[in-house]
């Protein structure tokens, strides 16, 4: 379970503005790649709430919501994506690192640390440590996580009512059965990501 070791480490407890920082939506063949930014204030954090943070891929949906509203009561935070057309034109790998940079821009403070989940430096400039499983490991992280993932399931569910048939608003734009056999029968539309190879090969299928 995660715990606040990490951010004490960085001085979260003296002063020090330390910044969780997590992305979702690597994978899917549609939609934005999106970032979130937390900086919890840990003092006033209550029990329940330290005990519920965790990756968020282990906890229902309904649980995340809840979560997510409730870390904002503790927390400064800000949400910021990549679009599909960004993913393609820079990779999902930068697209991934620009959301982050993005996410902490939106904060309206600037961070003395960062704890980043996995092995990249997103380029945040400023100190930070980067953590594999860090949604696992590190409540900011976790509470990242969480709402990085609340808001982009909110914004495949308006996407999927501009572009029904995909079944976006049960897979969020993963590559499911239901969403593959909507692209045969459908194609690719403007928020699929045409440099995934099941998109490029809809494209052009004899490369």
């Amino acid at each position: 379970m995660p715990d606040d070791s990490f951010e004490i480490q960085m001085g979260a407890l003296d002063g020090r503005l330390i910044v969780g920082v997590d992305e979702v939506g690597r994978g899917p063949l549609a939609g934005p790649v999106t970032a979130a930014a937390v900086i919890l204030d840990l003092p006033r954090l209550p029990p329940w709430l330290r005990e519920a943070l965790d990756d968020s891929k282990v906890l229902p949906h309904p649980r995340r919501v809840e979560l997510a509203t409730a870390v904002k009561d503790y927390a400064v935070t800000a949400v910021a994506s990549c679009t599909a057309a960004e993913v393609d034109e820079l990779n999902i790998l930068q697209a991934s690192l620009l959301a982050m940079r993005r996410a902490v821009a939106g904060l309206g403070v600037v961070p003395d640390g960062a704890l980043v989940d996995g092995l990249q430096d997103p380029g945040l400039g400023c100190e930070h440590r980067c953590l594999v499983g860090g949604d696992g490991l590190c409540l900011s992280i976790a509470a990242a996580s969480i709402i990085a993932k609340v808001s982009r399931d909110e914004h495949m569910d308006e996407l999927s009512e501009d572009y029904p048939g995909y079944g976006w608003e049960r897979n969020r734009g993963y590559a499911t059965p239901e969403h593959r056999r909507a692209l045969q029968d459908l194609g690719p539309c403007l928020e699929h990501r045409r440099s995934f190879s099941p998109i490029r090969q809809l494209f052009l299928p004899n490369i």
